[in-house]
C-alpha cells in the first residue's frame, strides 16, 4: 500500500468554502470547465450527509450541485477520456475524493484521488490493494469500503486507524456520524442480515440482527444515534438505536419484492424517506421520541388508527392470525416516478420538502402534507446535466 499527501491540507478542513467553479485548466490533470461538451453517462450519485448538495460521477469528468435551492456549484470535465466511478465531496468545502470507473476508468478502481478544486491539483491519493467499493467522509476520517474490509484513515496523514471485517458487500454500505466526536460508524457484520456497530467514543462495538436475508441499504442520522436498514427483500424498513440495539419502529414499503436504492431521515428525525427499483418514493412517520434514548419509553404509544399521518391497517382483531402484512405501518406520503432508474432521496431546506435525484439527470423537489398525506406535489424539476433547460 502506498498512501501520499502532497501537502498538509488540515487548513482546508476549519470551514465550508464555495467550491470553485472557475474556468482554468491544469496541464498534469487534463481537468477543465467546459459547458460544451455534451451530456455523459452518469456512473454514480452520492448525497452529502448533511442532505446540502450532491455529486455526480461520469465517463467525462464530474459535477456537484446545491440541493436546496438547486444549482451547480462545480464541474469538472477531462479534455482526454477516462470516467469517474465514484466521488464524495467533504461536506461543502473543495475537497473531492476520486475513483475511476466506468467503460474507460480515469484512474484504478483501487485508488483513491484528492482533489482540490479551489488550488486546482491532487493534493493526495490512496494507492490499495484491492478495489474501492466505496468512500465515506468525515472532517477527520476518510472511510475506504472494500468487498470484504473497510479501512479507517486519518484524513491529515492519511495513516490507517483501524480495520474492520464485512460480509460481502458488493454495494459498499457504510454510514458514518458527522456531529460527534470520536466517530460511530456502521457496515454490514459477518453474518447475512447483520449490521455492526462501531462505537469509537466509548469503544464499543455492537452487531444487530436486522433482517433474516441481506442487508441492502442503510441510512443514519448525523448525530449517528439512530440507524435505518433495508434487506434485499425490500418490503420493511427497521430503525435502530444503534447505543443499545434496540428496535424502535418497522415500516413497510409494500409487499412485492424491491431493490431499495436510498434512505434518507429528515433532520428532526420525524420522517424517514425511500426509494425502490418499484419507482415510488415513500415517506414514513417516525414515532420515537429521538430526544430521549436507551429504553422502552423512547417508543411511543400506538397512534389512533384514524390519523391519517399513520396509516395503519384497520383490523386488529385478527392480529395473530392474518399475516403481519395488514397490522404493518405503511408510507404518509408518495411520489409515483419511472420504474426502474435508480433514485436517491434527501429532505429538502423548506419544510416538508424531498429532493430526488436520479441516475437518469433528472432533479425533482417536492412536498408532502403531513397531515393529510397521500400524493407530493412536485414544486421544481429539472435535468441536472442540463440546468440551462427550462425547468417543468
Amino acid at each position: 500500500m502506498f498512501n501520499r499527501s502532497y501537502l498538509n491540507f488540515n487548513y482546508l478542513l476549519s470551514e465550508d468554502l464555495p467550491p470553485s467553479t472557475s474556468t482554468h485548466s491544469n496541464n498534469t490533470t487534463d481537468m477543465t470547465s467546459r459547458p460544451d461538451l455534451p451530456s455523459a453517462t452518469i456512473n454514480h450519485l452520492s448525497i452529502n450527509p448533511d442532505q446540502g448538495c450532491f455529486a455526480v460521477a461520469l465517463d467525462t469528468g464530474f459535477r456537484a450541485y446545491n440541493c436546496d435551492a438547486f444549482r451547480q456549484t462545480m464541474r469538472r470535465d477531462f479534455d482526454t477520456c477516462g470516467g469517474i466511478g465514484l466521488l464524495s465531496l467533504l461536506f461543502r468545502t473543495s475537497l473531492v475524493f476520486l475513483v475511476g470507473g466506468g467503460a474507460q476508468p480515469r484512474y484504478p478502481p483501487n485508488r483513491v484521488m484528492i482533489w482540490d478544486d479551489q488550488q486546482n491539483s491532487f493534493i493526495g491519493e490512496l494507492s490499495l490493494r484491492s478495489e474501492v467499493k466505496n468512500v465515506k467522509l468525515r472532517r477527520d476520517r476518510i472511510i475506504v469500503v472494500f468487498l470484504l474490509k473497510i479501512s479507517v484513515y486519518n484524513m491529515s496523514n492519511l495513516k490507517v486507524l483501524d480495520e474492520i471485517e464485512t460480509i460481502e458487500n458488493p454495494k459498499g454500505l457504510c454510514e458514518v456520524s458527522q456531529t460527534v466526536t470520536p466517530m460511530v460508524l456502521v457496515c454490514p457484520g459477518l453474518l447475512k442480515g447483520q449490521v455492526r456497530v462501531e462505537n469509537y467514543a466509548c469503544k464499543r462495538r455492537k452487531f444487530i440482527m436486522a433482517h433474516a436475508s441481506q442487508i441492502a441499504c442503510l441510512a443514519m442520522t448525523l448525530d449517528g444515534r439512530f440507524l435505518a436498514t433495508a434487506s434485499s427483500k425490500g418490503t420493511l424498513i427497521r430503525v435502530f438505536n444503534t447505543m443499545d440495539g434496540s428496535l424502535l419502529q418497522e415500516v413497510r414499503r409494500g409487499a412485492d419484492r424491491a431493490d431499495i436504492y436510498s434512505l434518507a431521515f429528515s433532520s428532526n428525525v420525524k420522517w424517514l424517506a425511500a426509494s425502490s427499483d418499484k419507482g415510488t418514493v415513500h415517506v414514513f412517520n417516525l414515532k420515537f421520541d429521538s430526544p430521549s434514548l436507551g429504553s422502552s419509553s423512547t417508543l411511543m404509544s400506538q397512534p389512533n388508527l384514524s390519523n391519517k399521518s399513520s396509516p395503519i391497517s384497520t383490523l386488529p382483531f385478527f392480529k395473530g392470525v392474518l399475516p403481519k402484512y395488514f397490522s404493518s405501518e405503511w408510507s404518509v406520503a408518495q411520489f409515483r416516478l419511472r420504474e426502474g432508474v435508480r433514485y436517491l432521496v434527501a429532505f429538502g431546506r423548506e419544510k416538508n420538502t424531498v429532493i430526488i435525484i436520479g441516475m437518469d439527470g433528472s432533479y425533482y423537489k417536492c412536498q408532502f402534507d403531513p397531515n393529510e398525506g397521500g400524493e407530493m406535489t412536485q414544486l421544481e424539476h429539472f435535468n441536472f446535466l442540463k440546468p440551462e433547460e427550462e425547468a417543468s
